[in-house]
């Protein structure tokens, strides 16, 4: 029996086996945690299927967070399944391909710059503030995906660097409302890992190169570490630990020049 037995995760943002989130399932399945994964549109919806099946979920549910009533929806579903919910993971990013590549400066729009900031920070508040009946009286975690380019200039990361500190900050402001009810909110700021979401960041085959020499542990992270530190922070080993944003990059995030 695991350390997460007898808890319930909703978990957004597995598109493919290569998703950090993925790693997080697994992790809190082998912790002994119920997962319930949902995939957005019938382009990843076979994928995500054969995915739950590897970790005994049921059937993952359609969940796009930019449209309110399906997250209505999908919590009347956890409802109907389960009574109510334990943790939710939000491994929601986008920003437009073309903005993501370059300087910042000539790349960002308009339009980009909404999307990125609505896509990557705003929807895991719509996701707080639809999970949280469901979260009433079982001391729940809420757990977002960060990165180092939230709080550092990144080449290439341009607009989704804001987005991602909007997210931190919402971190902070969510921790911040959710406590009184004994809910905490967190975010994990990984190390890059080849996901389908990163091979739209420019030259980042660079990036990885660059941390893995650099880095005090000298490599890149993993999936399976991101995952088991995703695990600890939403179990209740890690009940007085809320607002935070914690490295899990090999400790890159510590070097200077």
């Amino acid at each position: 029996m695991g350390f997460m037995a007898g808890k319930k995760a909703l978990i957004v943002g597995v598109a493919n086996d290569r998703s950090i989130c993925w790693g997080i399932a697994q992790a809190m399945h082998r912790q002994g945690a119920e997962v319930l994964l949902t995939y957005q549109g019938e382009r990843t919806k076979s994928r995500v299927e054969e995915l739950a099946g590897q970790i005994d979920a049921p059937e993952p549910i359609e969940l796009d967070l930019m449209d309110d009533q399906q997250l209505q929806s999908a919590m009347e579903h956890v409802r109907s399944l389960w009574g109510g919910v334990d943790i939710g993971i939000h491994g929601a990013a986008f920003a437009p391909k073309e903005e993501l590549s370059g300087s910042y400066l000539d790349a960002t729009t308009r339009e980009g710059f909404r999307i990125a900031h609505e896509v990557s920070s705003y929807s895991f508040t719509a996701m707080a503030k639809a999970m949280h009946p469901l979260m009433q009286g079982r001391q729940g975690a809420l757990l977002a995906l960060s990165y180092l380019g939230a709080e550092r200039a990144m080449a290439n990361y341009n607009v989704m660097g804001l987005a991602k500190a909007s997210l931190e900050a919402s971190i902070r402001y969510l921790a911040y409302s959710l406590g009184t009810d004994g809910i905490r909110v967190n975010a994990i700021s990984a190390g890059p890992i080849r996901t389908l979401a990163a091979s739209g960041i420019g030259e980042f085959r660079k990036i990885l190169d660059h941390y893995a020499e650099h880095a005090p542990l000298h490599r890149n992270v993993t999936q399976e570490e991101v995952g088991n530190a995703a695990a600890f922070l939403c179990s209740d080993l890690a009940s007085g630990i809320t607002g935070e944003i914690t490295y899990v990059d090999a400790g890159f995030n510590t070097v200077g020049f």
